[in-house]
C-alpha cells in the first residue's frame, strides 16, 4: 500500500501543468532527435544540461527522462525508411524494417515499433516500480568495498563491451579517469594536475565534457567526413497492421521487453546486445524464417524495438538506486543530478522522495504521449529529415557553445570544449568508443572516495575488498569479463 501510495503522489506531482508540459517538450524533442541521424539523446541531454541552474530538479529530470526514451521512440523511424539508425539501439530495427519499407510495408514496420516502444516502455516501467524501491533497500546495507567493486564493475564492463576491442575501450576510461582527477582532492584538499591553470581547480566540468565530446566531436565529424552523403527515403504507407501482424508482433513485444529489461539493469553496455539478442531469438522462433532478410519479418521489428525501450526504462533501476549509470545518458543524467547537489544512491528514495516517484509516474505518462505523437503524426517527424544537414549541424555548434558559455562565462571552458572535440574527432576515426570517457570522468571521483573509505575500514589493507562475500563476488565477476572472452577465442583456434 505504501508504494502505491507513494506512486500516487509522484502522479499528482508529475500532473501538474508545468511538470506535463515539460514531459511533452522532452518527448517531443527527444522524437526529432531519434528521426535525425547521428543525433542521440546523450549529445542532447549534455547540449541542455545547462539549463539545470535555471529549472527545478523535477521539472528537468523528467524534461531529459523524455528526451531520453522519446529519442528510441524516433530512431525507429530513419531506421526503417533510410537504413540509416537515428540511434545506436535501432540499428537491428534497420536489418529488417528497411527491407519491409523497401516492399512496400513501411506502415507495418513503423506501427509494431511505435506500439512495441508503448508496450514494452509500461511493462519495464511497471517493473522499475516494483523493484527500484526494493533494490534501494538492499542498497543501503551495502559498504564502501562493494560500491567501489561495483563500479569497478561498471568501468570494466562498459569499456569491454562498448567498441571493437578492449584494449582502446580501457584506453578510453582511463582518459575519463585522468580527466576526473583534476582539481581538488576531496579528501585532503590538495590541488593536483591543474599544470597552473585557475580555472581547473574546481575540476573539469562534467557536462563540459559531454558537449565536448558528443554535440561538438560528432557536429565536426560529420563536416569533415560524412558532409557529401545523401541518403534515399523509402515511400510512406498507412501507419498499420494487419490482424495478422498483430498476431505475430505480440509475442516479440512481450519477448523483447523481458530479453531487454535485465540488460538496462546492469552495467553491459546500452541497449545493443539485448536488441541483437532479441533479433536472433525472433529469427529462431520464427514461423517465417524466409522473410528475414528477403521480404523482411515484422518479429524482427517487433523484438528488437521491445527490446531497446525496456533495457532504456530499466537503466533508471541502477542509476537511482546505487548511483550507478549503465549507457552514457545514464550518465550524464547523473552529472544533471550532481549539479543539483543531488546524490543518486539507496539514500534518494529517503531524501528527494518527491522527485524519484514524480520521475517514475512520469515514464508511464511519457508513454502514452509518445504513442499519440508517433503513430498518428509519423508524417510530420519524416519532414525533419529534408533539413540541410550544414544548417542543422552550425545550429547545433551554436547551442554548445551558447550552453557551455552560460555555465561560468569562460572563455577557457570554450577552448576546453573545442579541444575535447577535436579528440572526440580522433577518437571516433579510430574506433575509440567515447562512452567510457564520460563513465570514467563521472564514477571515477566517486569510485576513488569509495576506495578510501574501504581501505581506512580495513586500516590500508587491501583484503578488506575479498574478505567480504559480495565484494568477492563482484570482483570474480569483473576478472571473468575481462578473462573469459580471451579464453574463448583461444580454446576456439584449431
Amino acid at each position: 500500500m505504501e508504494l502505491w501510495n507513494q506512486l500516487l503522489q509522484g502522479f499528482a506531482t508529475a500532473g501538474t501543468p508545468i511538470n506535463l508540459l515539460w514531459a511533452f517538450l522532452g518527448c517531443v524533442i527527444g522524437t526529432g532527435i531519434g528521426v535525425l541521424p547521428g543525433l542521440g539523446p546523450a549529445v542532447t541531454v549534455a547540449m541542455l544540461l545547462p539549463i539545470t541552474a535555471q529549472v527545478e530538479p523535477t521539472a528537468s529530470m523528467i524534461f531529459f527522462a523524455g528526451i531520453y526514451y522519446g529519442a528510441m521512440y524516433g530512431g525507429s523511424t530513419t531506421s526503417i525508411l533510410l537504413n540509416t539508425p537515428g540511434e545506436t539501439g535501432t540499428m537491428v530495427t534497420a536489418l529488417e524494417g528497411f527491407k519491409m519499407a523497401r516492399n512496400g510495408r513501411a506502415g507495418a514496420a513503423l506501427a509494431t515499433s511505435a506500439i512495441g516502444s508503448f508496450v514494452a516502455g509500461t511493462i519495464a516501467t511497471v517493473l522499475v516500480t516494483l523493484f527500484a524501491p526494493v533494490v534501494a533497500e538492499f542498497a543501503v546495507t551495502l559498504g564502501p568495498p562493494e560500491y567501489f567493486c561495483l563500479m569497478l564493475l561498471a568501468f570494466t564492463t562498459v569499456s569491454a563491451v562498448l567498441g571493437k576491442s578492449t584494449l582502446r575501450g580501457m584506453t578510453a576510461l582511463f582518459i575519463g579517469l585522468a580527466m576526473g582527477l583534476v582539481g581538488l582532492d576531496q579528501i585532503t584538499a590538495q590541488v593536483r594536475y591543474t599544470m597552473g591553470v585557475p580555472e581547473l581547480m574546481d575540476g573539469i566540468e562534467a557536462v563540459l565534457v559531454a558537449v565536448g565530446l558528443f554535440a561538438v566531436g560528432e557536429t565536426l565529424y560529420m563536416a569533415l567526413y560524412e558532409g557529401r552523403s545523401t541518403q534515399d527515403l523509402n515511400r510512406m504507407s498507412k501507419v498499420h497492421m494487419t490482424a495478422d501482424e498483430w498476431r505475430r508482433s505480440w509475442p516479440a513485444w512481450l519477448r523483447g521487453t523481458f530479453i531487454g529489461f535485465p540488460f538496462g539493469t546492469i552495467p553491459a553496455g546500452g541497449s545493443e546486445i539485448p536488441t541483437f539478442l532479441s533479433y536472433a531469438a525472433e529469427r529462431k522462433l520464427s514461423k517465417h524464417k524466409e522473410e528475414f532478410g528477403r521480404a523482411g519479418a515484422i518479429e524482427g521489428v517487433a523484438g528488437p524495438e521491445a527490446a531497446n525501450n525496456a533495457a532504456v526504462t530499466a537503466t533508471l533501476v541502477p542509476l537511482l538506486t546505487l548511483g550507478i549509470p549503465t549507457s552514457v545518458t545514464a550518465a550524464i543524467l547523473l552529472s544533471a543530478l550532481q549539479n543539483y547537489g543531488i546524490q543518486a544512491g539507496p539514500q534518494l528514495f529517503q531524501t528527494s522522495s518527491t522527485l524519484v516517484w514524480a520521475l517514475i509516474a512520469s515514464l508511464y505518462i511519457g508513454n502514452v504521449m509518445l504513442l499519440v505523437l508517433n503513430l498518428p503524426m509519423v508524417g510530420l517527424w519524416v519532414k525533419l529529415l529534408k533539413i540541410p544537414r550544414p544548417q542543422l549541424y552550425a545550429g547545433i555548434l551554436i547551442f554548445a557553445t551558447v550552453g557551455v558559455y552560460g555555465m561560468r562565462q569562460s572563455a577557457f571552458d570554450l577552448f576546453l570544449m573545442l579541444a575535447l572535440g577535436l579528440m572526440g574527432v580522433v577518437m571516433r576515426r579510430f574506433d575509440f568508443p567515447t562512452a567510457p570517457v564520460v563513465v570514467g570522468m563521472i564514477l571515477g571521483p566517486l569510485a576513488e572516495a569509495q576506495m578510501r573509505n574501504a581501505l581506512s575500514i580495513g586500516e590500508g589493507h587491501w583484503g578488506v575488498f575479498v574478505q567480504r562475500p559480495l565484494s568477492a563476488v563482484i570482483l570474480a565477476v569483473v576478472v571473468a569479463v575481462l578473462v573469459l572472452p580471451r579464453l574463448m577465442r583461444l580454446l576456439r583456434r584449431p
